[in-house]
């Protein structure tokens, strides 16, 4: 059988740099930030994560495509990416639990991408010059014309992506087998293997928008409060801050998760910033300050939390501390929070415990909320 015509498509980076190529996907048009993954597993899984909303993933993995596309493994109801970058797409898919091709998926979702170009320069040239806007097209040859329409984007910086991406009504996972505890998870774009880990430890987890208000979580009367991952700058989601500061007045255990931590954060009075090219893969090395265990983990983040390292910080709700950092560059991985008499009563971490791709190494952390849910509220729920 012939192979269908190639289509020429154009990536063009805000600073003016260039990369020539095949579309992939959809045909048309699209813009976001280029920013770059380094997983070479999991790619279902990151097209699928709300935290990835806006953004154009670039894959360092040079062969992307060949497990396809199956029913089990997404994350959320669709493909959040605005378009997706890939050297050497597969030609068949290898797999027994596909269903379908990754690139028929894409058309089907109308998710703009390009083939064929060399990712490796692309992804030193972000590492070097920063994540930035970017546009991808299959329709627009002239790159000055291109550029135009980047530079005409909004940056990430500023962006309140959080009602975007949240559920638009409350749901319930039920616990797996006997039901211990009660937690409001407040999606802020949350994956769907967070609140199944949640659930394997006996917890009843009632999803609920970001909009939620304190008197709703009050009438709950939750064990315990989670902020999820999500996409866009914490410093521009004002309302969730405010909620998690009542939260926290009310001294209810919480856990946060990537942008949850940001948002701890800023809850406790502390700044967050844009990285440079931010982290993301599943091959983060973090190093746990409690226990002093290194795990490797599974990061999605453009921003991080600005905290003195070995440091007591005092807050209105106790005094915080970072209990987590990351090896390679020591951003601020996960906070604590500790009560007057010196017992943990709030933490968050900057990656993903959750990881479905793997690696499962801070596996324990929900087992660690666990802990924390039992010591302040030791009935649990009925």
């Amino acid at each position: 059988m012939t192979a269908p015509p190639s289509i020429p498509a154009l990536l063009v980076l805000e600073d003016g740099r260039c990369f020539h190529g095949e579309s992939y996907g959809a045909e048309g048009e699209s813009f976001g930030e280029a920013v770059f993954a380094t997983a070479m597993t999991g790619y279902q899984e990151t097209l699928t994560d709300p935290s990835y909303h806006k953004q154009v993933v670039v894959m360092t993995a040079p062969h992307v495509g060949n497990t396809g596309w199956n029913a089990d493994d997404h994350e959320s109801d669709r493909i959040w990416v605005s378009g997706f970058v890939v050297r050497d797409p597969a030609r068949v898919t290898s797999s027994w639990r596909a269903s379908h091709g990754l690139e028929d998926e894409l058309r089907r979702q109308g998710v703009v991408g390009i083939k064929g170009i060399d990712t490796r320069a692309l992804t030193r040239h972000l590492r070097d010059k920063g994540s930035m806007r970017v546009g991808i097209s299959s329709t627009e040859t002239d790159p000055e014309a291109l550029l135009a329409r980047v530079l005409e984007q909004p940056a990430m910086s500023g962006a309140n992506l959080v009602a975007d991406v949240t559920t638009a009504e409350p749901y319930v996972v039920p616990a797996v087998g006997d039901k211990r505890f009660t937690v409001a998870a407040i999606d802020l774009g949350i994956k769907a293997m967070t609140p199944q880990r949640m659930a394997q430890r006996g917890i009843e987890v009632h999803v609920l928008p970001a909009d939620t208000t304190i008197e709703q979580v009050r009438e709950l009367n939750p064990d315990g409060v989670f902020f999820s991952n999500g996409p866009g700058d914490p410093a521009a989601a004002d309302q969730v801050i405010t909620l998690l500061q009542q939260v926290l007045a009310e001294q209810r255990p919480y856990f946060g998760i990537c942008f949850g931590n940001q948002i701890f954060g800023r809850a406790l009075g502390l700044d967050t910033y844009k990285l440079p090219f931010g982290h993301r893969g599943v091959n983060q090395p973090v190093m746990d300050l409690t226990t002093g265990k290194v795990e490797i983990t599974s990061q999605n983040h453009g921003f991080a939390v600005a905290a003195p390292l070995g440091e007591d910080i005092t807050t209105p709700y106790g005094t915080a501390r970072v209990s987590h950092i990351g090896l390679n560059d020591e951003v601020v991985e996960g906070l604590e929070l500790r009560d007057d008499s010196g017992a943990l009563s709030a933490f968050s971490v900057q990656y993903h415990p959750e990881a479905a791709a793997g690696p499962h190494d801070a596996a324990y952390l929900f087992d660690r909320f666990v802990d924390l849910l039992a010591e302040r509220s030791p009935e649990g729920t009925n």
